[in-house]
C-alpha cells in the first residue's frame, strides 16, 4: 500500500511589533513553534540599516513572531564615524520587567574628546539606560528602539556632558525571559 505524500503549506505569521504579516512554510502550524525569522528594517527606518530577529510562538492556535534581537549593521556605523571624532561603546546586561536584556550603546562625539569625557559619557549612558529599562517590558523596549525614543531621550541627557553627532543602541538582545 502506498503512503500518501504530505505537502508543505504556507502559514501566515503575524509580527505585531511591525504591524506586518509574513509567511513560513511547514506541514502544520505546530511545526512553526520556535522557528526564527530575520527581518531587514532598512527601508522601514529610512536608511538606518537594522536587522531584527524574531522567534515564532503559537498563541491561541495562531503563530506570532516575538522580537529577540535587534542589531545595527556595521557598515551603517562605519559610515557615521568621521575623521576627527571619537566613538564610545559599551556592553552590559540589565533586567527589565519580564526579561534580562543585553544592551550595547554606540555614541559618536562631534570632535575628538579626552578619555575622561568618553568615560563620563559611557557611565551616564549606562545609568540612564538601566533606569529606563527596569520598568519596561522587553517588547516595549523593541518598539521604543524602532520609534527612536530610547536614543532621543538618551541623547538629550548626554548632551549636557558633551554634544553627540550620533546616539544609537547598536545591539538590543533578550538574553532570557523570566519565568512567569
Amino acid at each position: 500500500m502506498a503512503i500518501a505524500k504530505r505537502k508543505k503549506k504556507f502559514f501566515d505569521v503575524e509580527i505585531p511589533i511591525l504591524n506586518k504579516d509574513t509567511q513560513l512554510q511547514a506541514y502544520e502550524t505546530k511545526e512553526l513553534e520556535g522557528k526564527r525569522i530575520t527581518y531587514d528594517l532598512t527601508r522601514a527606518l529610512r536608511g538606518k540599516s537594522m536587522i531584527m530577529h524574531f522567534k515564532v510562538k503559537i498563541v491561541d492556535e495562531k503563530p506570532i513572531a516575538i522580537p529577540e534581537h535587534a542589531k545595527l549593521l556595521p557598515y551603517f556605523l562605519r559610515r557615521m564615524v568621521r575623521k576627527g571624532t571619537n566613538y564610545v561603546e559599551d556592553s552590559f546586561s540589565t533586567p527589565c520587567k519580564d526579561a534580562t536584556v543585553r544592551v550595547k550603546p554606540f555614541l559618536i562625539t562631534r570632535r575628538k574628546v579626552s578619555r575622561a569625557v568618553r568615560k563620563a559619557l559611557r557611565e551616564k549612558a549606562k545609568e540612564e539606560i538601566i533606569n529606563y529599562m527596569k520598568d519596561q517590558k522587553a517588547e516595549d523596549l523593541f518598539k521604543d528602539l524602532l520609534k527612536n525614543q530610547i536614543q532621543k531621550s538618551l541623547s538629550l541627557k548626554l548632551k549636557k556632558i558633551y554634544p553627540l553627532s550620533l546616539c544609537e543602541i547598536r545591539i538590543l538582545k533578550v538574553e532570557k525571559y523570566n519565568k512567569e
